[in-house]
């Protein structure tokens, strides 16, 4: 459990070891998948796989929602979306373990949607690349959305490694499923506003300098000089009209 730094139960060794914990967990759930995707490839040479990839406009099609995004079309093809997979699956699982949970079937399902809506009839869709684009845009968007330091953090570390599928989801090259990219996309953000409270901040660290600030704080109010509104005025212009000025003239001096 996540604790507050101020909190009196607040362990830092154990919450690193927590942290520890959840970062290897999500690790090895993200290489798990990749290494059933890589099973799924090496057996495709012995069945007939289309009908399992989504199918535009075709009932028959949909039954690839469930079951394109374990199909690749080849080597390049697995082993791209294997190392993205693995990357932003650890990194999605390790700082929002709950919402990422949540939103898998979202994307799984939104990326498949979007290319049985918007692909060409008569085409086969397949593979990962739709999940992994829900994935980045989950990230980058819980951090638009949470705003904590932690959550911008991670933001930051997808868009550094993968901002590049920003551009992806717009037509841009010939055999590159970009209706299944914008799905995931889609998926993606909106879990991320559906799920962006299910996981709580991260504990926050506290500096040293951060108490010297608050200690010097009341020094800085006695030294912060006052409105203008508050200084008190010597002297007042006369607001009549009919009273005129006087002007003093000061004798000459001595030469």
């Amino acid at each position: 459990m996540d604790l507050h730094p101020d909190d009196p139960a607040f362990d830092a060794d154990s919450q690193r070891r927590h942290d520890r914990r959840r970062l290897l967990r999500a690790f090895n759930l993200s290489l798990a998948f990749v290494l059933g995707l890589i099973l799924v490839y090496s057996a495709q040479g012995s069945f007939d796989w289309r009908p399992f990839a989504v199918g535009p406009h075709t009932v028959a099609g949909l039954i690839g929602l469930l079951t394109a995004p374990l199909l690749h079309g080849s080597v390049e093809h697995v082993a791209a979306n294997s190392v993205a997979l693995l990357m932003l699956g650890t990194l999605a699982g390790s700082v929002y373990p709950r919402a990422t949970a949540w939103s898998l079937p979202l994307l799984w399902i939104g990326s498949g949607l979007g290319a049985w809506l918007l692909g060409e009839a008569g085409s086969r869709h397949l593979g990962a690349s739709g999940v992994t684009h829900g994935l980045m845009f989950l990230v980058f968007g819980l951090g638009l959305l949470r705003r904590d330091r932690q959550a911008i953090a991670t933001g930051m570390i997808a868009f550094f490694f993968y901002g590049g599928m920003l551009l992806t989801v717009l037509p841009r090259e010939a055999g590159v499923s970009w209706q299944s990219h914008l799905g995931g996309a889609v998926a993606g953000l909106l879990a991320a506003w559906l799920f962006r409270a299910l996981d709580p901040a991260l504990p926050r660290k506290r500096y040293s300098w951060e108490d010297e600030e608050e200690a010097l704080a009341p020094l800085d109010d006695e030294l912060e000089p006052p409105a203008p509104r508050e200084v008190p005025v010597l002297w007042h212009r006369s607001a009549s009209e009919d009273e005129r000025g006087v002007v003093l003239r000061f004798p000459p001096r001595d030469q």
